[in-house]
This record gives structure tokens, sequence and C-alpha cells, in this order.
């Protein structure tokens, strides 16, 4: 068998990627035409800007035949999508991949590390337990069509900042993110989002203290698609009026998406998060997929029943 050789994936190489990534989804979830997987969402450019270190290639016979792209959030990682080309399943290229980024998730020091996965595919549950993850809860990633709200978006969202504002929000939401787990950090989402024109980060504020804040991907070309907000990662600071708080952000992300002429709203939520997964069956998600969320270690992380956490690791 020809050397399987792993390296950092080039910038050059993410169509190649991409292509690969819908023909290996699609094919495994049986759609008629594969590449049809996803279409309209984009995952490779983005992130590979915002974290080059994290993208790794799989070589062999001089050809791309597969890849995985690293998500840093501070003291927590996921990794994500991983695929491999069809012709060349079932030769540990997938198991090579992951760890080279396992190495990776090391030399960035951090605490937890979660994927999203098949809830039914016992072949991937067995790959990523050989690397100390465990399936936890079920995350349903949701929508809902979106509703012709207008409300007041002053001073709500990321772009409308000038850069003192900018540092000052950023400042905001890691303290935020901290409360809920220590060292989470969406910094990085929040600024790629900003630069690369993806959409926008929804701010819940009461004076000058953020109350919670939501990473939005906006439209074709980003992770939402076609006539799609999507909400990367939301969340709500921790306070006995989260609750109130959590259905205020929901309903600020709807009037944002309203103004950019969109018309679904998605987002993912952890089924340990009972209280937040509940409220959004009541505003109206309903569930468009099902993962399981796999941790190492097999800890609660930021999944637990008094969060108000919005994400879906894909």
């Amino acid at each position: 068998m020809s050397e399987i050789i792993i390296r950092l994936l080039q910038e050059q190489e993410l169509a190649k990627a991409d292509q690969i990534f819908r023909l290996a989804f699609g094919t495994f979830i049986g759609l008629p035409d594969p590449m049809q997987f996803e279409s309209g969402a984009a995952h490779f450019p983005h992130r590979w800007k915002t974290e080059p270190s994290g993208a790794f290639a799989a070589q062999m016979n001089q050809q791309l035949v597969g890849s995985i792209l690293g998500v840093h959030w501070g003291s927590f990682a996921f990794f994500g999508p991983l695929s491999v080309h069809p012709d060349f399943w079932a030769k540990g290229i997938a198991k090579s991949l992951v760890a080279a980024e396992m190495e990776r998730f090391e030399a960035w020091g951090i605490q937890q590390a979660g994927l999203f996965t098949f809830p039914n595919s016992s072949k991937h549950h067995g790959l990523y337990q050989k690397f100390g993850f465990y399936p936890q809860f079920l995350t349903p990633v949701m929508a809902k069509s979106i509703q012709p709200l207008k409300l007041n978006l002053s001073q709500s969202c990321y772009s409308q900042f000038n850069e003192s504002e900018k540092a000052i929000a950023l400042f905001e939401c890691q303290s935020l993110t901290d409360a809920i787990y220590d060292g989470l950090d969406l910094s990085k989402e929040i600024q790629a989002v900003d630069t690369l024109k993806l959409g926008d980060t929804v701010m819940l504020w009461d004076n000058d203290r953020l109350l919670g804040f939501a990473v939005c991907h906006c439209g074709q070309g980003t992770e939402a698609g076609h006539q799609t907000c999507f909400v990367k990662f939301g969340a709500i600071r921790p306070t006995d009026k989260a609750g109130e708080h959590f259905e205020r952000l929901l309903e600020l992300c709807e009037a944002f998406s309203f103004t950019q002429g969109l018309t679904k709203l998605r987002a993912g939520v952890n089924t340990s998060r009972h209280e937040a997964y509940c409220t959004m069956l009541n505003l109206g998600f309903r569930t468009e997929i099902t993962g399981v969320a796999m941790q190492k270690p097999n800890k609660v992380g930021f999944n637990r029943p008094d969060v108000f956490v919005l994400d879906d690791w894909r």
C-alpha cells in the first residue's frame, strides 16, 4: 500500500478538499448525487483562514485524498469536517488525520475536546473512542421560519462598532464565556465573521453589561447556506434570568435575519442543556438533523442543564 502522508492543508487545496468532503458525506448518507451534500454552504475557506495550523491534509500517490479541520475556542476545541475520498476508505487515513489533530490540540493546550458525528454509526464511534472521545447527549440542529420581526437593532451588532468599541465587546464576550466554562473564548470566531463578511455577531446588552451574544453566518457561501441565518455559537451570561435572556437573544437573531432578507433561522443545541432545548421547541424550532456530541475527556464541559449555549461542533 502506498504511504499515507499527513501534512498541513494548503490554501490552493481548499476547493479540492471541499469536493472530497461533499462526495464522502453524500456517499455515506446515500444521496443520489453526493456532490449536492450541503449545497450552498461552505466550511473550508473561512475555517482555514481562521485556524490554518489546525487544518491537515492526507496525501497518497501525490494526490489529496482527505482532510480534517480543527476549530480552536480557547480552552475548548473540536474538529470537523473529517473526510476521506470514498475510493480510499478503510485504509487508516481517517485515523491518521485524527492523530495529527490530537497532537495539535495538545500543542494548543486545550482542556476539553469535542466532535459531532452520526448518532447511529458504530464505525465512527469506534474510531473516535480510540482517541478517548465518548458519546454523550444528542445535538439536534433545529430551524424555524423567520417571522417579520422589527426590533430596534441599534448597538446590537458587532459590525456597528468602531475599533475601540469592538475591543470592549470582545472583552465582554470573553468574560461571558469564561463564566460558562473556564477559558472558553470565541474571539477568533467573532473576528472572522466580521473580517470575512460572513454575517454578524448579535449582542444583547443591559446598558454596558453584555447579557448574551450569537455569532451568525448569513446566506450562500457561509456555513448557513441559501436564505438561512445559522447561529455558529450563541451564549447567555449565567444569571437567574438566563432563560428569559435566551429568549430575547433568539428574538434578536430572528429580527436580524429578517433585516438580511433571510427566510430561515438555524441553530444547534445539545440536549443536555435541557431548558435551552425546551425553549427552542416552545419558540417553534424543529429538528432538521441530529448528531451526537462526543467529548474527550468524558466530562460534561459546558454541556450542562444550567447552560444556555447554541452550537453543534460540525
